[in-house]
């Protein structure tokens, strides 16, 4: 393995935990017999309070309230432009990227509202990674790939140690352990993608954010980032985007459906979406009747 040699610090230490706030300055049958077979946790992690979000006059969120649970999968469903993407960047700002967004209500990450002015943004970024729709990795290494957010971060104390157990979190150690100096870019789409996960997961976040993470993967690969799903949800809470109703089943333990709107018309129990929702419009949705 690639040895890295950058001096020890203090700073591991220093940035577990790492507080938010920057010191003052001056229609198929759906089947749910799931992946998921682990420890039910209460504790709310991320949660929104009458949240509106805004791209210039068009309003892409309206009123949405939610309690997403630690440890556990929540999948966002429905049909294109409800916002269900919108959400789930709202939940580490990366909609403060967006010149024309524009966020009202509260969003509370571990009982902090995020949008509170003393809220570190980068910080936050820290604490709750983002795999996105296409795999992004960087023009390095597959070692440095993984290493790179450590590096960043000053996290370089055992750094060959924490990279291995970030590709073993993601599936890959055992096909890429004798090629950590090839280039991230020579593995197959679906490598690349556990690639991506395995940098999210290197600097131990608390939340791991996905947008249909496995849209441009073949059914083969599809299933392998299902599985890596439901084994990180024993670690991280995951939030995930879809379209696939049949992947959301699967995978997920809660099931928010987000309809025409912007509105959030239903969160629940996934079993009691997909097989008794209480909202018309969530059954006519899930059974193929619109949408």
């Amino acid at each position: 393995m690639t040895q890295d040699n950058m001096t020890t610090s203090d700073s591991d230490a220093d940035t577990e935990n790492e507080p938010l706030v920057s010191p003052a300055p001056g229609s198929e049958a759906i089947d749910t017999d799931s992946k998921r077979r682990r420890t039910i946790h209460d504790e709310t992690v991320v949660e929104a309070r009458n949240l509106d979000v805004y791209y210039g006059d068009d309003q892409a969120l309206r009123d949405i309230d939610i309690e997403i649970p630690k440890k556990q999968v929540t999948a966002m469903i429905g049909p294109s432009g409800c916002g269900k993407s919108t959400f789930l960047r709202c939940i580490n700002r990366m909609n403060d990227l967006i010149d024309s967004c524009r966020v009202d209500g509260e969003l509370y990450f571990e009982g902090k509202n995020v949008y509170d002015e003393d809220v570190d943004s980068v910080a936050l970024r820290r604490r709750i990674g983002m795999v996105f729709q296409s795999p992004n990795p960087f023009p390095k290494s597959i070692y440095d790939n993984v290493a790179y957010g450590l590096r960043v971060q000053g996290k370089t104390q055992n750094m060959d140690e924490k990279v291995e157990n970030a590709l073993k979190g993601a599936a890959l150690w055992d096909e890429v352990k004798d090629r950590l100096d090839e280039s991230g870019l020579e593995l197959s789409g679906g490598q690349q993608q556990r690639l991506c996960i395995a940098r999210a997961i290197a600097v131990d976040p608390d939340v791991i954010l996905m947008d249909e993470p496995a849209s441009a993967l073949d059914p083969v690969a599809t299933s392998q980032i299902e599985d890596l799903i439901a084994d990180l949800a024993e670690e991280y809470t995951v939030v995930i985007v879809t379209h696939n109703m049949q992947q959301a089943a699967r995978i997920s333990d809660k099931t928010a459906v987000f309809l025409t709107g912007g509105e959030l018309v239903e969160f629940d129990e996934t079993q009691k979406i997909f097989e008794n929702p209480e909202s018309q419009r969530v059954e006519d949705y899930i059974t193929g009747k619109f949408g």
